[in-house]
């Protein structure tokens, strides 16, 4: 929306501009040079041969139209072949200047534990501040900042220095520290960078849902995906958010024995609260402050059940002290964290990294293919995050492309007054796009959101060449000349400024292919896409258009055909007078 907002007011402003204050300046700077001179000299001989040998060439070819249709035909054919060979990604990754590293201990972990974890981590990540490519290192547990009962896991933050006093890019640290920390016995840690574009979520790019009617099916559905996930080396850092691998102590109570021994279930409950847990017995007063009491248990006291089965209750009736473990009996299981859903259907999903040089598109396919081949078609699948995002933005984009070319040919349609000369025009678009698909193949980018914005741009800067030679083209028709003759004329003498308004948009994105710094890498996307978009379209719009032109313009009219004809025909009548 930002960027549709910036190019509409750099455009309408220009366009008053261009209406207004360049005549004015026009009429005061420009003189006319009858005998030009200098430099002025040879630039015009040289665009003046450029014309003439251009029309040259251009004579042979505007009459086999059959050759144009060709030249579209394999435009349109590379196309495809394109779209299928770039990767897709909903964004470039970006040096952001800080990332993440996710550590995760086994279910049951409890928070001292994880704690010293975390300690570890946070030594593995000190000598990055210590060699000045970091500032400062943050790491906490659990990593959730809400209230959570889950405290088997931790967040490392590390901000690094400013990208030009730093010899490696943010990638190459974190390899290092991915490598650095993956001998820590207990846990297992992932590093996330978190993306400009995506929002504020932190989370791994790869978010595949799996959706079924019972958890135990999904469970098995899991477990293949993940081992087919671990085969693929595009691939790092894969789990899923169902694990039945938390520790469940279940404690059955003998209530029956419990009252022929006065001790009340409640009794019984308030002691595996107080051992276990915490429990708040009282205040205490210091200067003005209130301060909660708590109760806990010992931690070397509450390791294992037979820890817990010599802790004696009070009986009510008698008030002697009986042993635990004869009213209750204790057995070990294993169980999920959580049973999530999604969109309303019990659902697993499986998270990923992704390798240097593997893109979120060719993961997503990789996920599809191997839940189309291996699970039932009962299986659904779906998105979250970034992947989300991803999918969604293809299929806006799309839908933008497409509605840009409706709203292109209707004004063209209204101010041409004719459907004949805007379908020449719009020839011009699939080549721009073939050009902008072609630089992102040399270049090694990837079709993302920055890419497809450039190529919706490319609408508009694509078909102002067409309209320059199209618009001059009929007004030579409206003085008389045959169809013919008028294109190869209009096509010469609008050569240069086509060749001129070209020139400027291709230098005027050369600062984004050239860039370098924070955030360069968005936009070289997007300056590669405009560069070799509009270089690619002007170099064949010099020849689609006039020959698509001579053969589309024979089903429209101009009152200069209207005029000629009437000549002729009063030529007619007069030689057949004589």
């Amino acid at each position: 929306t930002e960027f549709a907002l910036a190019m509409a007011a750099a455009v309408a402003f220009s366009s008053i501009v261009a209406l207004t204050l360049s005549p004015v300046m026009c009429s005061k700077l420009l003189r006319y040079e009858p005998s030009p001179t200098g430099l002025n000299r040879v630039v015009t001989a040289g665009f003046h041969r450029l014309e003439g040998a251009y029309r040259a060439g251009l004579e042979r070819i505007v009459g086999h139209p059959v050759l144009i249709l060709v030249v579209m035909l394999a435009v349109f054919a590379s196309i495809g072949v394109l779209f299928k060979a770039i990767p897709g990604e909903y964004a470039p990754r970006e040096d952001r200047g800080i990332f993440f590293v996710m550590a995760t201990a086994p279910e049951g972990t409890g928070y001292d534990t994880m704690t010293g974890y975390m300690r570890e981590v946070e030594q593995r990540l000190l000598p990055l501040v210590e060699s000045g490519e970091a500032t400062r290192v943050l790491a906490r547990t659990p990593r959730s900042f809400s209230a959570s009962s889950v405290v088997n896991n931790g967040i490392a933050i590390v901000v690094l220095e400013h990208w030009d006093r730093r010899k490696r890019s943010a990638w190459e640290i974190m390899d290092e520290v991915n490598r650095t920390t993956a001998d820590i016995a207990g846990i297992r840690t992932v590093t996330i960078m978190r993306q400009g574009i995506a929002g504020r979520r932190v989370s791994q790019p790869v978010q595949f849902v799996i959706g079924g009617s019972t958890f135990e099916e999904l469970a098995e559905w899991r477990d293949v995906v993940l081992e087919r996930a671990s085969e693929n080396p595009g691939l790092a850092g894969v789990d899923s958010d169902l694990k039945e691998t938390r520790p469940q102590l279940m404690v059955v109570i003998d209530k029956d024995r419990a009252a022929d021994l006065g001790v009340s279930v409640q009794v019984i409950g308030r002691t595996l609260e107080t051992l276990l847990g915490t429990r708040q017995v009282s205040t205490w007063l210091d200067r003005g402050e209130e301060y909660d009491v708590l109760l806990e248990g010992q931690q070397a006291q509450r390791r294992t059940p037979d820890d817990i089965s010599g802790v004696h209750v009070r009986s009510e009736r008698s008030g002697q002290l009986i042993p635990l473990s004869s009213l209750v009996t204790f057995s070990e299981q294993a169980d999920a964290t959580g049973l999530n859903r999604y969109n309303r259907m019990r659902a697993v999903t499986i998270s990923a990294n992704l390798e240097a040089g593997y893109t979120l598109g060719e993961a997503l396919d990789y996920l599809e293919g191997v839940v189309a081949s291996e699970l039932p078609e009962t299986a659904r699948i779906d998105y979250k995050g970034e992947s989300l995002e991803y999918r969604k933005a293809g299929t806006a984009v799309l839908f933008v492309f497409a509605l840009s070319l409706v709203v292109v040919f209707l004004v063209l349609s209204a101010q041409f007054e004719s459907f004949v000369h805007p379908l020449v025009i719009m020839l011009t678009v699939p080549l721009a796009v073939a050009g902008a698909l072609l630089g992102l193949l040399l270049s090694g980018q990837s079709l993302n959101i920055y890419s497809q914005i450039g190529i919706v741009m490319l609408v508009g800067l694509a078909a102002k060449n067409g309209i320059l030679i199209v618009e001059f083209a009929n007004q030579l028709r409206d003085q008389g000349f045959v169809i013919r003759e008028a294109i190869l004329e209009a096509a010469k003498l609008r050569l240069r400024p086509v060749l001129m308004t070209a020139v400027t948009t291709v230098v005027g994105s050369l600062p984004l292919v050239l860039a370098s710094g924070p955030g360069y890498e968005s936009r070289f996307v997007l300056g590669i896409v405009v560069f070799s978009g509009v270089f690619v379209a002007t170099v064949f719009t010099l020849v689609v258009i006039p020959t698509a032109y001579a053969y589309a313009a024979r089903f429209t009219g101009s009152p200069g055909d209207v005029a000629r004809r009437l000549d002729e025909l009063e030529a007619r009548q007069g030689e057949a007078k004589i």
